[in-house]
């Protein structure tokens, strides 16, 4: 996106569709991993412990579902989508708050560009 966004070969606009869009569809797979892989967590090889889930419900309960819109960030991002599938948060919040905090992220970085 960076790339493109200094050479002007695409829209700026488009940029910020295409990049938001795909980090949201990421993102919902990683809700839908959760969501539906829930069902296997008394076997051994599932990726999250009892305890991760736990920490994950502390989370929500803490703040809500609007931490969604740091699903941004790195390093936490990932986890954070994971765990609003496995706590069975509605889809429709889901995709605001995760959409709202992608949009601005690159919205800021492409506002952050030089021209």
């Amino acid at each position: 996106m960076v790339a493109a966004a200094l050479t002007a070969e695409t829209s700026r606009a488009a940029l910020f569709l295409a990049a938001t869009a795909g980090n949201v569809l990421g993102a919902l797979v990683n809700y839908g991993l959760g969501r539906f892989a829930i069902r296997f967590e008394d076997r051994r090889w599932f990726p999250v412990s009892p305890q991760a889930r736990q920490k994950a419900q502390t989370l929500f309960a803490r703040y809500g579902q609007p931490v969604l819109l740091f699903s941004w960030l790195p390093i936490i991002g990932d986890p954070l989508t994971l765990a609003a599938g496995l706590l069975r948060m509605p889809l429709a919040a889901f995709l605001a708050y995760v959409t709202i905090g992608k949009a601005a992220r690159y919205a800021a970085l492409l506002w952050l560009m030089p021209s």
